[in-house]
């Protein structure tokens, strides 16, 4: 009977289904003959092993092919000394075993149109646990011992969900959309409320790839129909505030906004009751749906600014132009009572905040911001990043104490004006002290100044002014319900860049330096220069910066020529050529070869970092380079170059003005601003205000707002002797040269008039008769009230932190270091903090650029000596700002006699 029974599973024979039918019925006349007959004997049991053993394979077997044909890959059910398991002959359903997944061919089945919702609920993939939970439950059901344990799984109920290939259900038109995968040519992302709930989530990578990788990657059928639904939240440009505000208390976070007719940055907190139900639908003015300016940010959160191409990014962030409403609204608030809320945060990314040395007393250079009270109708909040003591609160008490002083000449009038500002310290700099976070994340997460603030400002228009912008800027302003004037995060990071500088100069059609921007690899920057070195062969230094430093912390230079070995060969090729020859690329070809080829080495030699704490090494300035992108553009060629800064303002009615400019100091080396002459006297007024107003109107059509400054280079070019005027830099916040030129005003009652390059300011009754009797006898024109200053708020000497404030002020007073009200001239100091006390700020003020020029380098000769012993100078940038103000001395001392070699031939052309 055994050889009846045909040969067994060890002899490498494979059941098939028919061949296990007939098993079991020979099995089971088998046992109807031991019933009938009752004799054992005639049974043999191996007969009856071979058979179930056969049909246990044939279940085996089945249950595999089902499995794969399902999960579109191979399962091995393991079992010791079974080699037919791992056979590889072809089954009847066409499966072959061990080949790739890709390779498996499923007959086609009709499949009807399904909803991502109903997709997302079946078993797409199989992942590794549930591929080996699925081998156990197969073991235990397969052995015929386990009754027990095939009984838990039946309760389990484990099984396979399929998409739903019979029913149809109806799509609503109006929210859904059918696309077939295989015809499709521009997929959607999926979302992610679509697979949350899956019994089997698909992975982000996943998601992100779309639909197209999913039927590709066997995840989806490929014949199915998939239906998009539309997401319950769409990321879309959002409209910013607009200032209106009325007189009622309302609930912290229950703001919303409104489109600016022409500014689409300026914030608008109105009162509660409209932020909840939005605005009346019988309302006249043409407004926007409410929407807070926080789910601004979260709407935005999903797509960072900084991975945006620029052009996507500008056109999302242009609302169109409505609400004549916010220009007329502006009006009243500019002169009526009010409450400016100073906030000189300093939002960098945290890469860069990190490398800054005591970030908190750089967020406190501005304390010229409190000089805003100079008009009668402004009370200022000044929020503070350090703890001020008793006696520097006292210092500024006094000093904005001379308001009445100053304008009538008098002392005595001094009036006390401590109600008309605050400054305040948020209390969460003593929870955060080495996060290097920024001042506004600072006064978000302190609840008793946001509430002291709110009680300053109950009952009174108020708007913040920050520094570079942060997204928490957006959060102070919804918790204490009041508006911003200034860019949104993202244009303020998107323009402040180097390179979005140098789209924006583009845009408005300004002269800049020879030069490339938005260099994101060594390849490209290579090929890059060595382009730009041979159109611009009379250029010695190029400078390399990177795109978020500020400061010129992430700036490098090179003298290129001077250590470039191939220069004079790559000369001799140009003049081979005439001048249309060589603009051909073939022509230029062996050149730039050659010069590529030598730049890596010569880079990694001879570039010179500004910041060499930052920065030790190219290496290190390289990899920052690189990974952040930046520009690369030509120093002026010429010996004498002078920077210069301009401050704008872009006031919510569209209006564009220039509120302060300079020429630059450098005490820090040549390209680092430490200080300002102020007015700028280095370029023709009406030239420069052309160009700013240019920039002004390209800045206000991308949705710049509030205060900005542009970094100007001025120089004689050697060959046309022609000035040159270049844009070079573009920073979209509130600047040390504005806050200084503030108290510059405030402690002189003066005026600013930046259009003529004109500081004038209103002499006393008393100074104005005298000077009226003197010209009368002299019988020569009045010299006017003309004035002019040197501000600095970068000066630093260790020796300093050695003596009191009180101690030092003493000692300037003794040697004639003082202001002198009547003659609006003198010496004023800013202090910043009153722990560390190794940094300073000065202005000086005198009649004409030459005298206090040398008044200021007086002044730091004297305290450099008061403070500093004969064997410890200490650290300090004082005699490098001599040493720069010399150099001005004597190219002002040349000018002047030029000036006045002029003057006298003029007057005789006159007299002829």
């Amino acid at each position: 009977m055994a050889g009846s029974a045909g040969p067994g599973p060890g002899k490498g024979a494979e059941a098939g289904p028919v061949q296990v039918q007939e098993d079991l019925h020979k099995l089971k006349d088998k046992v109807k003959n031991i019933s009938l007959k009752g004799n054992v004997k005639d049974v043999d049991i191996s007969d009856l092993e071979t058979a179930i053993e056969r049909a246990e394979l044939g279940l085996r077997k089945h249950a595999e092919n089902y499995l794969n044909a399902i999960n579109r890959q191979v399962l091995t059910i393991s079992s010791t000394g079974n080699k037919e398991v791992r056979s590889k002959q072809p089954t009847k359903w066409g499966l072959h075993f061990g080949t790739p997944q890709k390779q498996l061919v499923l007959p086609r089945v009709p499949v009807e149109p399904m909803t991502v919702q109903a997709c997302s609920k079946s078993a797409l993939r199989i992942s590794p646990g549930s591929q080996h939970q699925l081998e156990m439950d197969m073991k235990i059901m397969l052995d015929p011992e386990n009754i027990n344990k095939k009984a838990v799984l039946k309760q389990q109920s484990y099984e396979i969900r399929l998409p739903l290939i019979t029913k149809k259900r109806p799509v609503p038109m109006c929210s859904q959309k059918t696309v077939k995968s295989h015809t499709a040519s521009n997929l959607w992302v999926l979302p992610a409320s679509h697979h949350m709930d899956s019994s089997l989530p698909l992975l982000d990578e996943d998601i992100k790839k779309g639909i197209l990788s999913l039927t590709e990657r066997r995840l989806i059928p490929p014949a199915a129909k998939i239906t998009h639904q539309t997401p319950p939240v769409v990321s879309k440009a959002v409209p910013l505030h607009e200032f209106h505000r009325q007189h009622k208390k309302s609930t912290v976070g229950e703001i919303s906004t409104r489109v600016d007719p022409e500014n689409t940055d300026t914030f608008t907190f109105p009162n509660s009751k409209e932020a909840i139900d939005g605005p009346d639908s019988s309302s006249q003015d043409n407004t926007a749906r409410p929407l807070s300016s926080s789910s601004m940010v979260s709407a935005r959160k999903s797509k960072p600014a900084w991975t945006y191409p620029a052009q996507q990014l500008e056109s999302e962030l242009q609302t169109p132009s409505q609400a004549q409403h916010l220009a007329a609204n502006w009006n009243r608030i500019r002169t009526s009572r009010r409450t400016i809320i100073h906030i000189p945060s300093l939002g960098y990314s945290q890469c860069i905040r990190e490398h800054v040395p005591d970030f908190a007393l750089q967020q406190n250079l501005q304390m010229g911001r409190l000089c805003d009270i100079l008009d009668a109708n402004v009370d200022v909040i000044y929020i503070c990043p350090l703890h001020l003591s008793e006696e520097l609160l006292q210092y500024y008490n006094k000093l904005l104490g001379l308001q009445a002083a100053v304008r009538s000449g008098n002392p005595e009038d001094m009036g006390d004006l401590q109600d008309r500002f605050k400054i305040l310290t948020p209390e969460a700099i003593n929870s955060f002290p080495k996060h290097h976070m920024c001042l506004a994340t600072q006064l978000k997460y302190s609840p008793k100044t946001i509430k002291r603030i709110k009680i300053l400002i109950q009952s009174r228009d108020a708007y913040i002014i920050g520094g570079v912008p942060h997204k928490d800027d957006l959060a102070v302003a919804d918790m204490l319900n009041v508006p911003i004037l200034g860019s949104v995060p993202e244009v303020a990071h998107l323009y402040s860049t180097k390179s979005g500088s140098k789209r924006i100069f583009a845009s408005a059609c300004v002269p800049t330096p020879p030069g490339e921007s938005d260099i994101y690899n060594n390849e490209q920057m290579i090929s890059i220069l060595s382009q730009l070195i041979i159109d611009n062969m009379e250029v010695r230094r190029w400078l390399f910066k990177v795109n978020d430093e500020s400061g010129g912390n992430g700036t490098a230079y090179c003298d290129i020529i001077l250590h470039l070995k191939c220069y004079h060969w790559v000369q001799k090729e140009r003049q081979k050529h005439s001048p249309e020859i060589w603009s051909k690329k073939w022509a230029r070809e062996p050149a730039l070869v050659k010069i590529s080829q030598e730049l890596p080495g010569l880079l990694a030699q001879h570039v010179q970092p500004v910041n060499e704490k930052r920065f030790p090494t190219w290496e290190k300035f390289l990899q920052t380079f690189l990974s952040q992108g930046g520009v690369i553009e030509a120093f002026p060629f010429s010996e004498n170059v002078t920077n210069l800064t301009v401050d704008m303002l872009i006031e919510p009615t569209g209006e564009i003005t220039i509120v302060s400019s300079g020429d630059q100091l450098h005490a820090d080396g040549p390209l680092r601003s430490s200080g300002t002459t102020i007015p700028q006297c280095s370029v023709d007024p009406a030239v420069l205000n052309s160009l700013c107003l240019k920039i002004g109107e390209t800045c206000k059509s991308k949705g710049v707002l509030g205060y900005f400054s542009v970094d100007f280079v001025t120089f004689i070019h050697p060959q046309t002797m022609e000035q040159q005027v270049w844009a070079t830099d573009l920073d979209l916040c509130y600047s040390d040269q504005l806050a200084l030129t503030q108290l510059m005003l405030y402690v002189t009652d003066g005026n600013l008039d930046c259009r003529s390059s004109l500081f004038e300011v209103p002499l006393g009754s008393k100074k104005m008769k005298s000077q009226c009797t003197q010209h009368k006898e002299t019988k020569t024109p009045s010299p006017g009230s003309n004035r002019c200053a040197v501000a600095s708020s970068q000066l630093r000497h260790s020796s300093l932190s050695v003596i009191y404030y009180n101690v030092l002020l003493q000692m300037c007073k003794a040697h004639g270091v003082g202001f002198d009200l009547q003659e609006k001239q003198g010496t004023v100091f800013i202090l910043y903090d009153d722990q560390k006390r190794y940094r300073l700020g000065m202005i000086t003020i005198g009649e004409d650029l030459q005298g206090v020029l040398m008044t200021f380098a007086r002044n730091l000769f004297i305290i450099h000596h008061e403070i500093s012993a004969p064997n410890m100078q200490g650290e300090t940038n004082f005699k490098m700002a001599i040493q720069d103000i010399e150099a001005i001395l004597g190219v002002t001392a040349e000018n002047k006699l030029k000036l006045e070699k002029e003057q006298p031939s003029e007057a005789d052309a006159l007299k002829k």
